[in-house]
């Protein structure tokens, strides 16, 4: 019988922070950060007052796509430990109140997995059609237009089977086959494994590119004006066709479900997918949400994009969101391990850098729906400006110079400027410490009144106090202008918010609503003469009297 006063829901409003393992704290001085790092600095991820963690890969991988290559989903790399070393983080996690989410990649494999290389040696091995294998045109060239999100087609020649196969990402990162059903219980039972290893969910990895068509049509092209490159970047040709074959299959669904039934014979176990979609996301993620059978939570990239929130584009998402799916429960994120950091991603006068940071984590934490963290957020790094001959990322290696790739945002965790590679490690990184994020190491952070690191603890616990900020429904009361303001209500729990979107001082009309401050998070908005005063950049949060 399983335990009542378990809560099964505790992911709905839930706070989750990202933690990308090579890069967090190194605990063996070889440059690389580990497990038994990410253990020792929990108690500083506790105190920050967040649900869960989101561990990025650490299973047994070549390394080529950094983890999200796996060799093994059962066991991990040896670089970051040792299963009963992750044992122990569980633990450890569990003993101070935060839950273990951990990046499961399930659309593709390293082309060094078991699976592969048995599949790759005859036509008619047991694996054979494990992965998505097609014959070549009559011409020798690919079997369609599918393009690789790094580049180049999607389909590699391989000299042993006489056939292309198919990846989505590098070359070295064969697709595996979800039309085989001998591959969904396989992944089946490796979400049983880590299930049973004490893990509370899964973030899912491009949950989206599972399955493929079998048709393989040609993608059409997408017109000009159409093109998006929130996932994408705009030296990739990726962005020119519409993605109706390659991914985004209604096939996916089943296969959503199945995967749902194993989450439901554990007591709380959640799950979020990423959807990468740049023409369909909401659609999507209203699919894969819907009817409590699939997954619990999506996140797409409407605010990991270029663009700037204001609060005509913060409605659109939402309006947008409840059009298509009114019952689904979004996840947000401003920052992760995949896009430039937010900090450099919407630039601000840096005079009024602060500002603008302690107003969007503000705005992050207000709107309804699930949040995830990115290592760092925390402090305000910005994106680390990291030389060609330092690149490990082979998407940005790719597209120099135009495209740097994501190491800028993967760089090591700072702690203490005072200390050797600012308190990452005894060792040379496997990518260099910024020098600009020195200054705003942990240790720096926590010794500074009102810094943002206190200012995210501060608005972490003004969330908790407030069971509308956590699971209310969003009203919006004004979309116009610079000013976003609306509504969260739960019960008797109702709370205003309202916040500055750009960097000067705005009013907006406030007599005709009957509202006190809050306490607990002071923007230094003020109330005069029938107006609301917020600064540039400021936010405000007030009671229904």
């Amino acid at each position: 019988m399983q335990n009542t006063s378990i809560d099964k829901d505790w992911w709905r409003g839930a706070v989750i922070y990202q933690i990308y393992p090579r890069s967090y704290q190194d605990s063996n001085g070889d440059g690389i950060g580990d497990l038994n790092g990410i253990t020792q600095r929990l108690p500083y991820v506790a105190s920050l007052g967040v649900d869960a963690i989101w561990i990025s890969p650490f299973f047994t991988s070549p390394m080529n796509d950094f983890g999200y290559d796996v060799s093994n989903y059962c066991d991990v790399d040896p670089m970051f430990g040792t299963l009963a070393e992750f044992d122990a983080l569980i633990a450890k996690a569990h003993e101070l109140g935060i839950k273990v989410m951990i990046d499961l990649v399930l659309s593709h494999t390293s082309d060094l997995h078991p699976w592969f290389k048995e599949s790759r040696s005859s036509a008619d091995n047991d694996k054979a059609d494990w992965y998505v294998w097609a014959d070549a045109k009559p011409d020798g060239t690919p079997p369609n237009n599918w393009l690789s999100i790094f580049g180049g087609s999607a389909w590699e020649w391989d000299t042993g089977r006489q056939k292309y196969y198919l990846h989505n990402f590098l070359t070295s990162q064969p697709d595996l086959n979800f039309h085989n059903m001998d591959v969904q219980q396989a992944l089946l039972d490796v979400t049983r494994f880590w299930l049973e290893r004490g893990v509370d969910g899964f973030r899912l990895d491009t949950i989206n590119f599972y399955v493929h068509s079998q048709s393989l049509k040609d993608n059409p092209a997408l017109p000009p004006e159409k093109r998006s490159f929130n996932t994408t970047t705009d030296v990739n040709p990726y962005a020119f066709q519409s993605h109706l074959y390659d991914k985004s299959q209604p096939e996916n669904l089943e296969f959503l479900k199945k995967f749902r039934a194993v989450l439901d014979e554990y007591p709380a176990a959640t799950a979020v997918g990423e959807v990468g979609d740049e023409e369909r996301g909401l659609e999507i993620v209203a699919d894969y949400t819907s009817g409590g059978d699939k997954v619990h939570m999506c996140y797409g990239f409407d605010f990991l994009g270029p663009r700037v929130p204001d609060p005509k584009f913060v409605h659109d998402v939402f309006s947008d969101l409840h059009e298509a799916a009114p019952d689904s429960w979004p996840c947000w994120a401003f920052s992760n391990h995949d896009v430039v950091r937010y900090a450099t991603r919407w630039p601000v006068n840096p005079d009024l850098q602060d500002a603008a940071n302690h107003m969007r984590i503000a705005l992050l934490l207000s709107m309804r729906g699930s949040v995830c963290l990115y290592q760092g957020e925390e402090l305000g790094l910005e994106e680390a400006d990291v030389a060609f001959e330092d690149l490990q990322d082979p998407y940005g290696i790719r597209f120099w110079p135009k495209f740097k790739g994501r190491d800028g945002c993967r760089t090591p965790m700072v702690w203490d400027e005072t200390k050797p590679q600012a308190g990452f490690s005894e060792g040379t990184p496997w990518l260099p410490v910024a020098d600009s994020h020195k200054p705003k190491s942990v240790a720096q952070m926590e010794a500074r009144n009102g810094s943002l690191l206190h200012h995210y603890r501060q608005m972490l616990a003004f969330r908790k106090q407030h069971v509308a900020l956590i699971k209310g429904d969003l009203l919006f009361v004004n979309t116009e202008g610079n000013v976003l303001t609306f509504m969260r209500e739960l019960g008797e729990d109702r709370v205003f918010c309202a916040f500055n979107l750009v960097g000067e001082e705005q009013e907006v009309a406030f007599d005709s609503l009957n509202i006190e401050p809050l306490e607990g998070c002071d923007f230094g908005a003020q109330i005069k003469e029938g107006k609301l005063r917020l600064p540039a950049y400021g936010a405000f949060f007030g009671a229904l009297k």
